[in-house]
């Protein structure tokens, strides 16, 4: 056999090697990436663990202390049409991508706006709803102001740490003096007592808070920054986002995002229930 003949023998066994072990490589990386995904560990433990943040009316607690409210509503959808139980972990905003990084919790369903910066360090399914920014202010240390007002160094402004709205007031107004509060009761007591012109937080929350002490509080109706809200989930599980994806297309062709979104953000059916 003259070495021409000897070399393309060896190539086509060579081939036929890689038509073999190729495969069998391939199948034992996608077996392995199937078997680490959110959602097989999720199917596997029979409960899916969500990461949020109380505010409100996205999550907050009623009279006997139960979780109520639009994120809770969407994750027990979730987890009902998944056929497995589910479990709030309440975690502050500011700390709650690392912590879904640490894996304290399977996916972020909190009213989580989609960034850059955001999704740098996470993954986010298609948009499910869609939130505004708005000002929530004290009506006697904002008297006569318009929106361009709250855009000066005598002025302080309040948010929630980690949060759009602390984007959107930076933006908005970058010559405000901002504070910054690890959850939204605080930053709207500080409007309260006035110890800040106004704070900035994702609509219904300033509207709803006027309504109540009108006396007190005011909120303009201006709509400072519109933005996608998904779910959060950890780098390399495209199982995981393809599922999510597919779930919250079918329960918005369905009408049930927009049901549930009319009556937590567009009526006050539910005040009586909260504390």
């Amino acid at each position: 056999m003259n070495r021409g003949k000897i070399f393309v023998h060896v190539l086509v066994v060579a081939i036929m090697l890689l038509g073999i072990v190729f495969p069998a490589a391939c199948g034992e990386l996608q077996q392995k990436l199937v078997k680490e995904s959110t959602i097989d560990q999720i199917t596997r433990r029979g409960t899916i663990r969500v990461g949020m943040d109380v505010f409100v009316p996205w999550a907050m607690k009623d009279k006997k202390g139960e979780l109520i409210g639009f994120e809770i509503d969407v994750a027990k959808q979730l987890a009902e049409d998944m056929g497995v139980k589910v479990e709030f972990v309440p975690t502050k905003w500011s700390g709650i991508i690392p912590a879904l990084l640490a894996g304290k919790f399977d996916v972020i369903i909190g009213g989580m706006g989609v960034t850059p910066q955001r999704n740098m360090k996470i993954n986010f399914t298609n948009p499910y709803y869609y939130s505004n920014q708005g000002i929530l202010a004290n009506v006697e240390k904002s008297k006569g102001f318009s929106l361009a007002d709250f855009n000066s160094p005598d002025v302080n402004l309040a948010a929630r740490l980690g949060s759009n709205a602390a984007l959107a007031a930076k933006k908005n107004f970058p010559k405000a003096k901002l504070r910054l509060f690890d959850d939204e009761p605080a930053a709207v007591q500080e409007v309260r007592n006035g110890r800040v012109h106004a704070m900035v937080a994702s609509q219904p929350l300033p509207a709803h808070m006027a309504a109540d002490t009108p006396d007190l509080l005011v909120s303009y109706n201006e709509q400072l920054m519109k933005e996608p809200i998904a779910f959060g989930v950890r780098k390399a599980d495209f199982d995981t986002v393809n599922f999510f994806n597919n779930w919250i297309e079918t329960v918005k062709s369905k009408g049930w995002i927009e049901e549930r979104y009319a009556y937590w953000f567009l009526s006050r059916n539910w005040k009586d229930l909260v504390q």
